[in-house]
C-alpha cells in the first residue's frame, strides 16, 4: 500500500472519528489532562477495557492529582480505588514507583523526551509515545494492539510486533499523521475494524482494504 493511499484512507477514517468513541487516554488529554494524569491513565489502560479504565481514573483523579498528592496514599487505598483494572496490585505499585521517580530526580514534572520516559518502571513503548504526543503535542507514533493489527490488515507494513510496527511506520508513514495515527484506528478497531469478523460490509474504507489476515468477516 502506498502513502498516498494511507493518507486518503486516513483522510476518510478522521472525517467518520466523530462517530466513534475517542479512546480514554485521548478523552482524558482533552478534559484538561496534565503530562503526569495522561501518564498514569495510560498505565491503567494496559490490558484493561476503556470503560473499566475511566471509572477507575475517575475515582483516583478525585483522590490525588500530582505526585506529591498520590505518595499521601498508600498503595492498598490505591489497588480499591483502580480495581478491577487489568493487574490492578502490579499498577499500584507501579503508580508509586513512578510518582516517587518523578518527585525525587525530575522536580515532579514529566519529562518530554521518549527515552527518559523509557527509564520509569513499568513504562514501554505505548506510555511513552502517548506522553510526548497527547500530553506535550511532540511527534510520536503509539502502536497498540490495534494499532498494529489494522496497519497489517491494510497491507500498509508486515511486522510480527508492536514494536517492529511503529519503527516501520516511523520510516513510511508521513509525519502529519503520526500523533492523530493512533487515535483513529484505535477507535476504529474498536468499532468497525474488529479482531475477529470486522464489520467490512460497511467499512467506508473497504474497497482500499486487502483484508490481510481476516478469515470471516460481517
Amino acid at each position: 500500500m502506498s502513502n498516498e493511499t494511507i493518507v486518503e484512507i486516513l483522510t476518510i477514517l478522521k472525517k467518520e472519528y466523530p462517530k466513534w468513541q475517542a479512546p480514554i487516554v485521548t478523552y482524558i488529554k482533552n478534559s484538561q489532562g496534565t503530562p503526569y494524569k495522561i501518564m498514569i491513565s495510560t498505565l491503567l489502560s494496559l490490558r484493561t477495557q476503556d470503560k473499566t479504565t475511566a471509572e477507575a481514573t475517575k475515582r483516583l483523579f478525585e483522590k490525588a492529582q500530582t505526585p506529591e498528592e498520590m505518595l499521601l496514599l498508600k498503595e492498598k487505598e490505591i489497588e480499591k480505588l483502580i480495581y478491577p483494572v487489568g493487574f490492578y496490585k502490579t499498577k499500584a505499585r507501579r503508580i508509586l514507583e513512578v510518582s516517587r521517580v518523578l518527585i525525587n530526580q525530575y522536580k515532579s514534572i514529566v519529562p518530554s523526551d521518549l527515552d527518559e520516559l523509557l527509564k520509569f518502571p513499568g513504562v514501554g513503548r505505548k506510555t511513552a509515545n502517548l506522553v510526548v504526543t497527547l500530553g506535550f503535542g511532540k511527534p510520536g507514533i503509539c502502536v497498540d494492539t490495534h494499532v498494529h493489527r489494522i496497519s497489517n490488515r491494510f497491507g500498509y507494513v508486515r511486522t510480527k510486533t508492536p514494536e517492529e510496527t511503529e519503527f516501520a511506520l516511523r520510516k513510511k508513514l508521513p509525519p502529519e499523521w503520526w500523533i492523530e495515527y493512533n487515535d483513529i484506528l484505535v477507535a476504529f478497531g474498536q468499532t468497525i475494524c474488529k479482531p475477529i469478523s470486522p464489520f467490512c460490509s460497511t467499512c467506508p474504507i473497504g474497497h482500499f482494504c486487502p483484508k490481510t489476515g481476516v478469515a470471516k468477516s460481517r
